[in-house]
């Protein structure tokens, strides 16, 4: 009988683990990250809502647009850790050993002399806008450039460069997926980016930095 109890009990608590794992434990982390969007947004006016609307009257791109997608790559924080893309690194890496004839646009004279740590910060994302190291190559500027205080302006350069017209066609959907995968939306409707619901979040907060922008 007393085995019995201790198997009961046991059973009992796994059974509360899994409930709280797949139940409870989702809907906590969803309550704690809307209130972590929350504060995002009013961090991220007071960080960049000056330099954004600067950027954006200068490339004549939408600023609403340029907000939810600092919005999305670092939350509106200051202090933003580089994120390092292993399989941009391998790439890079062929292209300087002669293996392949360019990745994007970037070419064999362009990191025939980079060592490979320089080349993983070609491979990492800096900057407000999270943008790749190896894009400065196409801005001629180095890499401290998009990660210092000039972060905003290079980056808002940056995209007006590659996908400007269509944000100022209004084609948000392909502007943010071109961002995240490199190009527009697909035609069949099945987001390529690293998070399915990227698109999607970017439109919304496009929306809630529209609303702060008509009341002020």
């Amino acid at each position: 009988m007393k085995n019995f109890k201790t198997l009961f009990y046991l059973f009992l608590t796994l059974i509360s683990g899994v409930v709280f794992v797949v139940y409870i434990w989702p809907y906590l982390k969803n309550k704690w990250q809307d209130g972590d969007e929350k504060q995002g947004v009013e961090v991220l006016i007071e960080n960049y809502g000056e330099s954004i609307n600067e950027a954006a009257e200068t490339f004549d791109l939408p600023a609403n647009y340029l907000k939810a997608l600092c919005m999305m790559e670092c939350g509106g924080a200051k202090k933003i850790k580089p994120r390092f893309e292993k399989h941009v690194f391998k790439r890079l890496k062929q292209v300087r050993d002669g293996k392949l004839n360019n990745y994007e646009h970037v070419t064999k004279d362009m990191v025939e002399d980079a060592s490979d740590e320089a080349l993983k910060n070609l491979a990492s994302s800096w900057g407000p806008f999270q943008l790749m190291g190896y894009k400065c190559l196409l801005l001629d500027i180095k890499i401290k450039d998009i990660r210092g205080d000039d972060g905003v302006y290079y980056g808002v350069k940056w995209i007006d460069l590659t996908y400007g017209k269509y944000l100022r066609q209004k084609r948000f959907k392909d502007a943010f997926h071109i961002h995240n995968a490199g190009k527009p939306f697909p035609k069949s409707g099945i987001s390529k980016t690293h998070h399915p619901q990227y698109v999607n979040k970017g439109i919304k907060y496009m929306a809630v930095f529209d609303k702060m922008a008509k009341k002020n």
